[in-house]
């Protein structure tokens, strides 16, 4: 049984979490130390779809599913991100370089730690380039069959990339309304970087924020939460490594 106190304090985390994103302070020790504190807020996160967790000194609240409240939406992404003109294509592009930049540090998903401090923009582009390559050489009737197992519009991510201009890449000043890849990059890291994903550490250079780490090696890996995505995109990469091996 639980003591009324424990309950109380509990909840009290879980609303912070709720409310903020994260917690730190007391509660993180109450949380490390206190089975059935640590339990019961794990209790309270389960039952809107997000879990509790633990980086150093801060506990975030990180959603499991779409159904989570803690989700946000694609609209909302869509609206801030990309305004009254953004298509769902904007979104999966996005969410489709942010995995290539993550495969990129994660030596294509085969590392549970990052292989690299960070990556330049030009070594970004390259990894997209690389898989939309991939993606490519499946074949139309394919793609379609794996749009339908990952509600992913792999083909539209495709005519997206193809679409942006990779002429005008060497102009400067591309953070505006120019349709270059770079350009979208740009918006794509001030999504992450809101996101506390990545941080910026030099000019055109990104590297991966602390909290990411952590939930890429405890949670993002796990097939359980990416639905197979990762072994789509980077398992046939792995296969062919074997076979040349």
């Amino acid at each position: 049984m639980y003591e009324q106190e424990e309950i109380k304090r509990a909840f009290q985390m879980y609303q912070q979490l709720a409310m903020t994103g994260y917690v730190t302070g007391e509660a993180i020790q109450h949380y490390k130390s206190e089975t059935n504190f640590r339990a019961l807020v794990d209790f309270y996160c389960e039952q809107v779809d997000s879990i509790c967790m633990l980086i150093g000194n801060e506990a975030i609240l990180v959603p499991k599913t779409t159904l989570s409240p803690h989700h946000v939406s694609n609209e909302t992404l869509r609206r801030t991100y990309f305004g009254s003109q953004g298509k769902n294509e904007d979104l999966y592009l996005m969410y489709f370089a942010t995995l290539c930049v993550l495969g990129e540090f994660y030596n294509s998903f085969h590392s549970l730690e990052p292989t690299r401090a960070f990556i330049t923009l030009e070594e970004w582009i390259q990894s997209i380039d690389q898989r939309i390559e991939a993606l490519q050489s499946l074949g139309e009737e394919t793609l379609e069959q794996k749009e339908l197992e990952f509600s992913y519009h792999w083909r539209g991510i495709i005519e997206k990339w193809h679409a942006l201009d990779d002429v005008r890449e060497g102009v400067k000043h591309q953070r505006g309304q120019t349709k270059s890849r770079v350009s979208f990059l740009h918006k794509v890291c001030h999504f992450l970087e809101q996101e506390e994903v990545l941080r910026q550490v030099g000019e055109g250079e990104y590297s991966l924020a602390e909290r990411t780490k952590n939930i890429v090696g405890n949670y993002f890996m796990d097939s359980e939460y990416n639905r197979g995505i990762l072994e789509f995109l980077y398992g046939e990469e792995e296969r062919e490594d074997a076979d040349n091996s």
